[in-house]
C-alpha cells in the first residue's frame, strides 16, 4: 500500500508541466527558417502566432515548453515595435524551450506579399484535377497533401 501510493506521488510529480525559466524576463528570442531563407536568427520578438495540426495559438515569453507540428498557413510574428510579418508556412515543427526560445522550422516559407494569387489558385485547380484522377493510394495521398497545401496558398494570398 505504501508502495503503491510512493508511485503515485512519483507519477504525478513527473506529469506537472513547467513555465519557461524567468531567467530572461520578459523576452523572447525567435529562430525561423525555412530551406529557401533565415527569416530570423535568435531576433527577440514580442508573439508569434502558428498553425499546427492540434490548433492555431500565440505564444508570448515564458510559453509552456512545446513541440508542434506546423499545418499549412500563416506564422505571424509580432515584433517588440508592434509590428506584425506574415509569413506562409508549407509544413515543419515548432519548438518551444525553456529558456523562452523558440524555434519554427518550416519545409518552405514565403511572405504573404510574395505569393500570387493567380499563381496559387491555378497551383489548386491542378491539384485537384490530380486528385480526381490518381490512380493509387499513394498518388491520392500526395495529391491530397498538394490540394491542402495550395488552398491555404490561397487563402493566404486573399487575406
Amino acid at each position: 500500500m505504501a508502495f503503491r501510493t510512493m508511485l503515485r506521488t512519483a507519477a504525478r510529480r513527473v506529469q506537472v508541466r513547467y513555465y519557461a525559466d524567468a531567467a530572461k524576463g520578459d523576452e523572447m528570442a525567435l529562430t525561423f527558417a525555412a530551406g529557401n531563407k533565415v527569416f530570423y536568427d535568435k531576433q527577440v520578438v514580442k508573439q508569434i502566432d502558428v498553425p499546427s495540426f492540434s490548433g492555431s495559438f500565440g505564444i508570448l515569453p515564458k510559453h509552456v515548453p512545446t513541440l508542434a507540428v506546423l499545418r499549412p498557413g500563416v506564422v505571424t510574428v509580432h515584433d517588440n515595435d508592434g509590428k506584425q510579418t506574415k509569413i506562409f508556412v508549407s509544413s515543419g515543427t515548432v519548438t518551444v524551450n525553456d529558456d523562452s526560445s523558440v524555434q519554427v522550422l518550416a519545409e518552405e516559407a514565403h511572405p504573404l506579399e510574395s505569393l500570387d494569387r493567380g499563381a496559387a489558385q491555378e497551383a489548386l485547380n491542378k491539384a485537384q484535377s490530380e486528385l480526381n484522377s490518381a490512380a493509387n493510394e499513394k498518388a491520392k495521398a500526395e495529391a491530397a497533401i498538394a490540394v491542402e497545401v495550395a488552398e491555404e496558398i490561397v487563402k493566404a494570398a486573399t487575406a
